[in-house]
């Protein structure tokens, strides 16, 4: 991976070349000298002397050859112009190294250390970087003196996606000529795939969750203006059905205008303080028809006085309408749902309101409590479809947390039930029973 510079046309070639040629003329010098002393009879004191002072200058170079060989941390790099180049490097926030003509490495930042504990200054970093697309991109670059991209996966102790850009950068030598380094830089891309393969997921699970509904209507609107034209027993059921297709559509479009809206506003925090207190009661009395239906009781335990918090109203609504209706949907066979409120703290200490749903239903397996706030995501698609869940709920309680700056808090226990703990920081004035 050496880098050809200007002087390599030459007929001496680069420095480190030209001296070694130069010492051994002088060398071939001194024993020519040695030859005429013997042939042409001189004194053997003269001989000697003159032999001596070929042969120390015949040393000059090769120790010289030796110094620009060793390339000691700024190789053939001016001492001022290397010391700068080692604060630019030290500065940049990303990963970085400096390389030679040869592959080796002149400069490295933390970053980089971090990266790739394997490099060393004045090492060949191909030897710590042994990703194919790295040493592809760098021979392009060193072959064209043009920069180079390349992205690769660093497959550590947690895989990273990496950019790397190869920059060639040319140096002033102590000689006075130039030599062409190159500057690896990586960034990493890993976010960013994430968010690209959420999209995409995204995407993908919201028009399969539109299809479903849409075919289902679409196959009944043709039986009815077919083969059932006539039947009005099949027409009152296959309406019904269409019904229950058009509504459990358009809740999921409404959830996703709710998540779409909650996540463009997730940067500003609510400045309006409300009163959750009853907002809690109003979402349990508005649930009570469905609670019948469930042959579930709701139990609340909520203080007197007023628990004020800086909050937006409606989206506190929605989130605590998402947790409640869960637990009588899908803890229905529990026979009651609790909902409290209490004073707590926070890991670091901070006074916090909690606000707990809990069911007594068949509770949620451990293997499942990590990713029940993706956005589609299902314990049971099946029964979520029956219940008439879109799948966006905890994901629209999250952004809604996360916008109030609060957090949520799931334990459950199979066969024993489940607690949602919705948790926001605590308002000046406490709760006074």
């Amino acid at each position: 991976m050496a880098i050809e510079d200007s002087h390599s046309s030459s007929f001496f070639g680069p420095w480190p070349d030209r001296l070694r040629h130069s010492a051994i003329i002088l060398l071939a010098a001194a024993f020519a000298l040695c030859a005429l002393v013997l042939l042409a009879d001189l004194s053997p004191a003269r001989g000697v002397a003159a032999f001596i002072c070929i042969a120390a200058a015949a040393l000059v170079p090769w120790r010289l050859h030796d110094a620009v060989s060793s390339r000691e941390e700024v190789g053939s790099v001016r001492p001022v112009e290397a010391a700068a180049v080692s604060a630019v490097v030290a500065g940049i926030p990303d990963p970085a190294v400096l390389l030679d003509r040869a592959g080796r490495v002149i400069h490295l930042n933390a970053a980089a250390a971090q990266l790739a504990p394997a490099l060393r200054k004045n090492e060949l970093a191909q030897f710590a970087l042994r990703s194919p697309e790295i040493v592809t991109a760098l021979r392009e670059a060193i072959a064209t003196s043009e920069s180079r991209r390349a992205s690769y996966l660093d497959q550590g102790l947690v895989d990273r996606w990496m950019e790397l850009v190869v920059t060639p950068v040319p140096m002033p030598t102590l000689f006075g000529g130039t030599e062409k380094c190159m500057l690896l830089t990586f960034h990493d891309q890993t976010p960013l795939r994430r968010v690209e393969e959420m999209r995409a997921d995204f995407v993908a699970n919201a028009s399969h969750e539109l299809r479903t509904p849409l075919a289902a209507l679409s196959g009944f609107i043709d039986t009815l203006q077919g083969p059932a034209k006539e039947d009005a027993k099949a027409r009152e059921r296959f309406l019904s059905i269409m019904h229950a297709q058009a509504t459990r559509m358009a809740r999921l479009i409404d959830d996703l205008l709710s998540l779409s809206r909650v996540e463009l506003s997730a940067h500003v925090r609510p400045e309006s303080s409300v009163d959750i207190v009853p907002i809690i009661r109003q979402v349990a009395d508005g649930l009570e028809p469905l609670a019948r239906e469930r042959q579930v009781e709701i139990e609340i335990d909520l203080p007197t006085a007023p628990v004020t918090i800086p909050g937006d109203r409606e989206e506190l609504l929605r989130l605590f309408e998402n947790l409640i209706e869960n637990a009588l949907k899908y803890g229905a066979s529990g026979g009651r749902v609790i909902v409290s409120l209490k004073e707590a703290a926070s890991a670091d200490g901070a006074p916090e309101i909690r606000v707990m749903v809990r069911d007594f239903g068949p509770g949620i397996a451990p293997e499942h409590l990590p990713r029940l706030t993706e956005r589609f995501y299902r314990v049971d698609v099946g029964d979520s479809r029956q219940q008439g869940g879109t799948g966006l709920g905890l994901s629209l309680v999250k952004h809604i947390l996360n916008r109030h700056r609060g957090r949520l808090l799931i334990e459950s226990v199979p066969r024993n039930g489940a607690t949602f703990t919705a948790c926001f920081p605590q308002a000046k004035s406490p709760i006074s029973a």
